[in-house]
């Protein structure tokens, strides 16, 4: 999917760039049924408090409901449409079942308008199509993958991602992800043969801080510009240093080098991180 740049008519088009989206039907609607609104909340919790820093405003959304699950097994599926979503950056796909129900799924790289796709244990290795880990062939790429049986894709769902099986022994399959990180998984649980589409998003160029303010984000200060009653690198005349051993939160914790990650159950399940 290209890269398109615009003319510089203005400081803020210099510099940015759009996707050329070919295969999705910029001039349909979304489905009503599979569509919720979203409220939003300015990053604070339910006493009022800020808990994630500089979001807030942003145009209005309406969320697309995701099958995540894949669980209608055996019965086949036509691609109807692409389409985006505006809450997540790979694009979807709208998909028709021979029985009448309709559902949106994660578009993965290759599918088409038109393209029949299946979900089941034992189904044929192509793009888009759901099956069980134990039945996938070792190198495959999937994407959309479940940590547990049932609960639905947990893993690798962005733009442009995929997971390689590299092994499988026992009751668990090994899976090298997008971020280096190595892992086992049960072989009971089921993913989606491919990658996931919109593979150039990463290569956007917002190009101006008002295309940020459309998706929510505000200005992200930095905590040597704040007085010191807002931050522990404030104040000062000029720029002044840290005046402490190292860089430290809005609440005086350490950061930038300090591990912050707690023992979690899930960590046996670990084979190789992302950060050797």
């Amino acid at each position: 999917m290209p890269i398109k740049q615009h003319k510089p008519t203005s400081p803020g088009r210099r510099f940015q760039t759009t996707l050329r989206d070919d295969e999705v039907d910029a001039k349909k609607k979304p489905e009503r049924k599979l569509t919720h609104g979203l409220r939003k909340k300015g990053g604070r919790n339910v006493r009022g408090v800020i808990t994630v820093r500089f979001r807030g405003g942003g145009s209005k959304r309406r969320l697309r409901d995701i099958d995540f699950k894949r669980n209608k097994n055996g019965v086949p599926a036509r691609v109807a449409a692409i389409e985006r979503d505006p809450g997540r950056s790979a694009h979807i796909a709208l998909l028709h079942y021979r029985d009448g129900e309709k559902r949106y799924i994660l578009a993965p790289q290759g599918v088409k308008v038109g393209d029949i796709l299946v979900s089941g244990e034992r189904v044929p290795v192509r793009p888009g199509n759901c099956m069980l880990l134990a039945n996938i062939p070792l190198g495959t790429v999937v994407h959309c993958v479940e940590l547990s049986p049932g609960r639905g894709g947990q893993l690798v769902r962005s733009a442009g991602a995929g997971a390689q099986l590299v092994a499988r022994e026992g009751q668990f399959a090994q899976l090298r992800l997008p971020s280096g990180e190595t892992r086992l998984v049960f072989v009971g649980c089921r993913a989606t043969i491919g990658v996931v589409g919109n593979e150039d998003h990463g290569n956007i160029s917002m190009g101006k801080a008002g295309r940020r303010r459309w998706l929510g984000r505000r200005p992200h200060v930095r905590g040597s510009a704040m007085n010191p009653k807002d931050h522990p690198h404030g104040g000062g005349e000029g720029k002044a240093p840290i005046g402490r051993p190292g860089p430290v939160s809005p609440w005086g914790q350490p950061t930038l080098g300090k591990k912050t990650r707690r023992k979690k159950q899930s960590d046996k399940m670990i084979v190789r991180r992302r950060r050797t």
